[in-house]
């Protein structure tokens, strides 16, 4: 570990001493992990060697820490984890956050990583139809909150169809007008005839916590938090 780290947190915030037992960390699957892995590092985590491999069948990893596990789950599944406090700390996309708007749920650190937007799309043929000013418009999403809540604000009754994958699909085979879905690149929609129309909102991935947790095992979560910050200050200060 970090010397700076270990002189700037002396006390390991993880240690089984600290009353309540191990904590668990939530982390999510898939490409997130390769950015989150440096940040990971420099707040002094090392995960059991399988943790990054995809095809182990493990789900819960001990770390270096005796007093830190951590779980991989899907994106998705991180801030319920964490909201019902099963993991009392997570890293979550903000998409997600806005998605379930948990009360449960303290978000004090945006990590900088998994940069991509919430955004609306159409088919290409279509986009410069304006369905604005519409009653309805029918959406294919796994985001229905934040459907509802968008088109809502632009006075329109938003009918979702909801799905949890390849609703690039949805408006080509008619099951729906547009789509609300997560862009990074923009190449999967261009692949399937659809532009980007309007962005509802950027994402970033976010340090997150469990409230309950943060007020009985104040030390122990606070430690960690100030581990993720100064991880980040060191990264960007570089």
């Amino acid at each position: 570990m970090d010397t700076r780290l270990e002189e700037a947190f002396p006390a390991d915030p993880s240690s089984p001493a600290e009353a309540g037992g191990t904590l668990i960390l939530a982390l999510p699957k898939g490409r997130i992990l390769a950015e989150l892995a440096p940040v990971l590092s420099r707040a002094g985590i090392k995960p059991a060697a399988d943790f990054a491999d995809e095809d182990s069948r493990r789900l819960r990893f001990e770390t270096n820490h005796p007093g830190l596990d951590v779980v991989r789950v899907r994106p998705f599944d991180v801030a319920t984890f964490v909201a019902h406090g099963a993991a009392h700390i997570g890293v979550c996309g903000a998409d997600v956050l806005m998605e379930f708007d948990y009360d449960q749920i303290y978000a004090p650190l945006d990590l900088g990583i998994g940069r991509c937007r919430v955004s609306v799309a159409e088919p290409a043929e279509t986009a410069g139809h304006e369905y604005a000013g519409a009653s309805r418009v029918t959406v294919a999403t796994k985001y229905p909150a934040i459907a509802h809540r968008h088109f809502a604000q632009e006075g329109i009754q938003a009918e979702v169809v909801h799905l949890n994958g390849a609703m690039e699909l949805a408006p080509s085979l008619g099951l729906s007008r547009v789509i609300v879905d997560l862009v990074q690149t923009g190449s999967t929609l261009k692949a399937n005839g659809l532009v980007e129309t309007e962005v509802i909102a950027h994402v970033t991935s976010r340090l997150i916590v469990n409230r309950t947790a943060l007020k009985t095992r104040p030390e122990a979560i606070a430690g960690w938090i100030s581990r993720f910050r100064a991880a980040l200050a060191e990264r960007d200060a570089r």
